[in-house]
């Protein structure tokens, strides 16, 4: 992002990243929220602290995504049943689609299940290796593919549902002995496997659900999708947004029907439109404003 505030910091639609992917959580049916934080730890803390659902684990190291897994150690040894693991940079990830993958994980009693998309544009992504029966086999990440394996267009998007104790087990036999010296998290499945353990990859995200955000390019094809939405759902309730090109409606703002908002109008998180309310042309509305007719 080249940046100094953390990644998962950056708003979208008037809102941190991170907080889309805790609502998607929550939506899933998870009821406790597990936030790994690292760099400028102190900052992703005091932006979220606020959510009752949520407790942090400190990563002081940074060694791969199995090393982050395993800082949430102390709040799960005690729970049983499933645990998501998902990604703080991932803004469009849909309830539904992880509700889907914890679902799939109880009804077959899986020790995991990794929830894949399909997709040629896989450059720099995890590649599902499954066997001649379509089973799966192991991820391998894009530094340690070989040329056969980098030609798979069956990608890992970063989610997985797992048995909450058996990932725990397969974290404390994670090895670093990859090209980047880190304890993956994507080796995890492969070690459930090899234990006799049942695992499964279900191609049934969308590639857009697992965009994660690297770049302000992205950042910026995050926040069209989502601002899509925003719009949709207002005008699906009888608001009127004459060019929504032209638009920016923040995250939490509310509108009353038959309203009109008019081109280049910014409304910023918070604020409330009464019902038969002009906005604009060229208005800018700061945060919790309060417009009526």
């Amino acid at each position: 992002m080249k940046s100094d505030l953390p990644k998962v910091l950056h708003p979208v639609c008037g809102r941190p990243m991170i907080e889309y992917v805790l609502d998607s959580a929550r939506e899933a049916g998870a009821e406790k929220l597990i936030v790994i934080v690292g760099h400028r730890a102190e900052l992703v803390e005091a932006a979220i602290r606020h959510h009752e659902d949520v407790v942090f684990a400190q990563q002081t190291e940074q060694k791969g995504t199995g090393h982050a897994v395993m800082m949430a150690e102390p709040h799960l040894s005690n729970h049983e049943g499933s645990v998501l693991v998902l990604a703080g940079d991932t803004p469009l990830l849909q309830g539904s689609s992880l509700k889907s993958l914890l679902e799939l994980r109880q009804n077959r009693n899986s020790a995991c299940v990794i929830g894949t998309a399909d997709t040629t544009n896989n450059e720099g992504l995890g590649r599902v290796v499954r066997n001649d029966n379509g089973d799966f086999m192991e991820i391998v990440e894009q530094k340690d593919a070989s040329p056969e394996q980098q030609q798979i267009t069956e990608i890992n998007t970063g989610c997985y549902a797992f048995s909450t104790q058996l990932m725990l087990q397969a974290l404390r036999k994670l090895q670093p002995d990859n090209s980047q010296g880190e304890y993956y998290l994507t080796d995890c499945p492969r070690i459930l496997q090899d234990a006799g353990h049942f695992v499964e990859a279900c191609c049934s995200l969308t590639l857009e659900e697992a965009l994660g955000v690297n770049t302000r390019v992205q950042l910026a094809e995050a926040r069209r999708a989502i601002q899509q939405d925003i719009h949709e759902r207002l005008m699906l309730s009888g608001v009127t947004i004459e060019n929504p090109e032209q638009t920016v409606i923040d995250f939490d703002v509310q509108i009353g029907r038959d309203s009109v908002i008019r081109p280049f109008t910014v409304i910023e998180r918070g604020s409330v439109i009464g019902e038969q309310t002009e906005v604009g042309p060229l208005q800018h509305l700061p945060p919790g404003s309060r417009v009526s007719r």
